[in-house]
């Protein structure tokens, strides 16, 4: 199981077939290094409108782009707050102040255009464009039934309230794509390129293969290349989400994006910008976010449905039964579409749907979980593949001593003591847990003659012996006769004492004391697969696997391998509307985290743009979080249904009635308001449910 083929370069170069990148053309080679970025915009602009409707992105130009709330005028979010604060106030002052009818009359009706008027302007657009089967319609249809039987304080509150929670709601949303990119801030803005009069700093995009470039100590790696001379550490964590630097010297490949932590190194560059690993990345934010699967909310399905037939219904028995029974129509067969018209009126389900979910939603953050939408409450009820990063995730992303071979005539405390003097001038991430693993102070006047061996380790005398901290290789090279053990998963330290193999020691990262039971915790919620996807190597990744009791584990992939291995895993799923999740935190996580139905991010320790890209967020990092989330919205659905079932049940009894008698209207308002503040009443258990972990706790 190891790398999977990138998709999203094949499909690139693709369109590139007609116009290949030739060496010899530089006007060419500088286009290239903007082909993803560009061809990221057209994709976002083709698809701006059915994406940006699904995540709800209020767009910097003023203009709301959210769900069910699609502001063509006046969508900036504080106008549309002062709208809602106008409404509510004006609504007030009608429902208390004790005004003449007629005046009260037109204070309703201005509560009504001020709290709904780009709902009723869409719901008419939506009508000449063929496509109005959506809560916009159903909430037109709901007012109008409201204000046809004189109750004009209803059908302004329920504009007042419905713009409300959806306001509310699309705070929570995701944020702008360009706010990602922003965020994702590994994008190389220079490059020491060597040229015959010395070293100049320019674009990395007009670097061209076979080129050599200069990167010093602290640098980002501008371009994916070969290193032909030096040796350096580099962090490859914004990569590969692995926090251990790799050592590198001549002859080995080094990525973009990467930090160049130590040596100066000249590296012969092998790919083109466009083809760099960091252009990738960038790329694939966008471009995963383009393809999420749609996650509708629940009031959006349910309009679809119910709102052609419930018209369909009234204009049957208003219109057609007159003219079947009499032959002409009747007034009375008016007046009964009229009552059905009413009695169908959606207010319980637009007031207590929504409501529910903001329930289930202020319950997930009273858990510490920050999830950016109702939809994606939906999403999570139906989840069924688990997807998990490695590193900050399952493990803490920090390294630790895990075991300790003391050699003959060493005890553990002695070979410590000499590994910790080793380590004491070094901040690399294994020096740092040999000396927490030590924990004692060391007397720097007991050290001298410290010298590093590039990419192997440190000679150094201490307490006049000779020490010996680093790799095997380290050892051969001093002629040190020791064996060499291979650790099930971690990097192997070995030690030696005036020319004698002391100790070996292995440093590995730490997983999480809840991750095995957080993961066999997930069974009981409906994850049928758990799976890890991470960049570290087989032998750590096999190893993980066992200790977590995931089902399955993939290693060795990068940003773009993990894209296209959940693009995989989405056509396992058992049946449509089942979902997959991801579970990450680096900014190597946040394409991925896009392209998941949902995108589990860890708040605490996470990157700014695995946050960003993720539709919920763990804010403490504890993986039993991920249980309660869908235990939340498991309870959440269940209420929704519960209203449902009631709301349509009470309603379609009368409206049965109301075609054979001719019914009271106070009955048709109490099928209408008596079961939609029942309903709401319902909705507000969501807030107070308690997890399986609560439980135990009480």
């Amino acid at each position: 199981m190891g790398k999977t083929t990138n998709a999203d370069t094949a499909d690139l170069r693709k369109e590139k077939t007609s116009e290949r990148h030739s060496h010899n053309n530089q006007a060419l080679e500088e286009c290239c290094g903007s082909c993803y970025a560009h061809k990221a915009r057209d994709e976002e602009r083709a698809n701006a409108h059915d994406h940006d409707h699904d995540l709800g992105i209020f767009d910097e130009g003023g203009d709301a782009h959210s769900h069910g709330h699609v502001v063509e005028e006046g969508g900036n979010p504080k106008i549309i707050l002062a709208r809602i604060i106008v409404s509510a106030i004006l609504l007030v002052i009608g429902l208390l102040s004790g005004l003449p009818k007629a005046a009260a009359l037109w204070l309703y009706i201005a509560v009504y255009l001020v709290a709904g008027y780009d709902i009723l302007w869409r719901a008419v657009k939506n009508i000449f464009r063929g496509d109005f089967l959506d809560e916009n319609f159903l909430m037109t249809i709901a007012s109008i039934g409201a204000l046809a039987i004189g109750e004009y304080p209803e059908a302004a509150g329920v504009m007042v309230f419905y713009q409300t929670g959806e306001f509310f709601q699309n705070l929570a949303v995701n944020k702008s794509r360009r706010q990602i990119r922003s965020l994702l801030d590994i994008k190389p803005e220079f490059a020491n390129l060597r040229t015959e009069n010395g070293v100049e700093t320019v674009n990395p995009e007009t670097v061209k293969v076979g080129d050599i470039i200069v990167v010093k100590a602290g640098e980002k790696v501008p371009l994916d290349g070969e290193i032909i001379e030096g040796v350096t550490s580099v962090d490859t964590s914004v990569l590969t989400g692995e926090s251990l630097p790799q050592d590198l010297a001549p002859g080995s490949n080094i990525l973009s994006g990467s930090i160049n932590l130590t040596g100066v190194v000249l590296v012969r560059v092998t790919k083109a910008y466009y083809e760099s690993t960091v252009a990738k990345i960038l790329y694939l934010v966008e471009k995963a976010g383009a393809k999420k699967a749609v996650t509708e909310s629940f009031i959006t399905k349910f309009a679809k449905v119910y709102t052609p037939v419930v018209v369909a219904l009234a204009a049957t028995i208003a219109i057609a039964l007159p003219l079947v029974i009499h032959g002409s129509l009747d007034t009375e067969w008016l007046y009964k579409g009229l009552v059905f018209l009413v009695i169908s009126c959606p207010c319980a389900l637009v007031l207590s749907i929504p409501l529910s979910y903001f329930g289930g939603l202020g319950c997930a953050s009273k858990h510490g979980i920050l999830i950016k939408g109702g939809n994606y409450l939906d999403a999570l009820s139906s989840a069924e593949i688990a997807v998990f990063d490695k590193t900050g995730t399952l493990t803490r992303g920090a390294f630790a001593m895990r075991e300790i071979y003391p050699q003959a005539g060493y005890d553990e405390e002695t070979v410590l003591e000499y590994a910790a003097a080793g380590e004491f001038f070094s901040n690399h991430p294994i020096a740092l847990s040999v000396k927490s693993a030590y924990g004692n102070e060391l007397d720097e006047a007991h050290m001298s003659d410290y010298r590093e061996v590039a990419g192997k380790g440190i000679s150094m005398q201490y307490k006049g012996k000779k020490v010996l901290i680093g790799s095997s290789r380290l050892l051969e090279e001093f002629a040190v006769k020791h064996d060499v053990v291979s650790a099930e998963s971690g990097t192997m330290l070995y030690l030696a004492v005036d020319g004698v193999h002391a100790a070996s020691f292995v440093i590995a990262d730490v997983i999480k004391s809840d991750a095995r039971s957080s993961i066999a915790e997930l069974r009981h919620v409906g994850i049928k697969k758990t799976i890890m996807l991470t960049g570290d190597n087989e032998r750590t990744a096999r190893y993980i696997q066992k200790e977590t009791g995931l089902d399955e584990a993939y290693h060795s992939l990068l940003p773009q391998d993990k894209v296209a291995k959940v693009e995989e895993l989405n056509e396992q799923k058992s049946e449509k509307g089942k979902k997959l999740l991801y579970v990450g935190d680096g900014i190597n996580d946040a394409p991925v985290l896009v392209r998941a139905d949902v995108g589990f991010a860890m708040g605490g320790v996470g990157s700014d743009a695995a946050i960003e890209s993720a539709d919920v967020v763990i804010m403490n990092d504890e993986l039993y979080k991920v249980k309660e989330s869908i235990e939340i919205a498991k309870s959440t659905k269940i209420i929704v249904w519960q209203n449902i079932v009631f709301a349509l049940g009470v309603k379609f009894l009368v409206m049965i009635l109301s075609v054979v008698v001719r019914l009271p209207m106070f009955i048709a308002i109490f099928a209408d308001v008596g079961v939609a503040l029942i309903a709401v009443l319902n909705a507000t258990r969501a807030l107070t449910f308690k997890t399986q972990r609560d439980k135990q706790k009480a």
